[in-house]
């Protein structure tokens, strides 16, 4: 059977109940916040859908941000897309600063993705990231970063087939879990 093609899709009340869904069986939308992220996004969405996926797209970065260490942190400017191929298959994250590529130090990277396990390995992660880096292309970066474990091969494949260039080994902050993590860069083009 042939694989639906991946869209990447701004969060929408009508889509919730996909993302909604995956967040029950299991899915954690960001490596580093574990469970509680997901229960609070499941809140907000009881609550309030339009007003929780308005809130995954911030042009200003307004407000702050808990690191997993506790630190509060200003949110940098942003936005979520709901990766999607025949329903709710993933989130890709793109955040930045105005005016410069640089992050700061408690920022792994530009962009961070995750797919569900059921969807894994049909090749979502490396069709997003492609279909994100055309999005953020027109923003005027030069180049967008991403980090991953050693011994992620997956993610590295997915940065790979994007152009990815590995920069640098690095020992993640404290407030990440610490341990070496590798820093790719792929260039934007104009």
């Amino acid at each position: 059977m042939p694989v639906a093609a991946t869209r990447l899709l701004r969060p929408a009340a009508d889509l919730a109940p996909g993302y909604a869904d995956a967040l029950r069986r299991g899915f954690e939308p960001s490596t580093f916040l574990g469970p509680a992220l997901a229960e609070r996004h499941l809140a907000a969405i009881a609550e309030d859908a339009a007003a929780f996926c308005a809130s995954l797209e911030d042009p200003v970065g307004e407000g702050s941000i808990t690191l997993p260490d506790g630190r509060q942190v200003p949110r940098l400017p942003g936005f979520t897309r709901w990766i999607e191929a025949d329903g709710f298959c993933g989130v890709v994250h793109f955040r930045r600063q105005k005016g410069t590529a640089e992050l700061p130090s408690h920022v792994l990277g530009h962009i961070g993705y995750l797919v569900v396990p059921w969807r894994q390995r049909e090749g979502h992660a490396t069709r997003a990231l492609g279909l994100l880096l055309k999005e953020v292309a027109p923003l005027g970066l030069p180049w967008v970063e991403l980090s991953t474990d050693p011994d992620n091969i997956a993610s590295i494949r997915v940065i790979a087939a994007n152009g990815g260039r590995l920069v640098e080994r690095f020992t993640r902050p404290a407030s990440f879990g610490g341990g070496e993590a590798l820093r790719f860069r792929i260039a934007l083009a104009p």
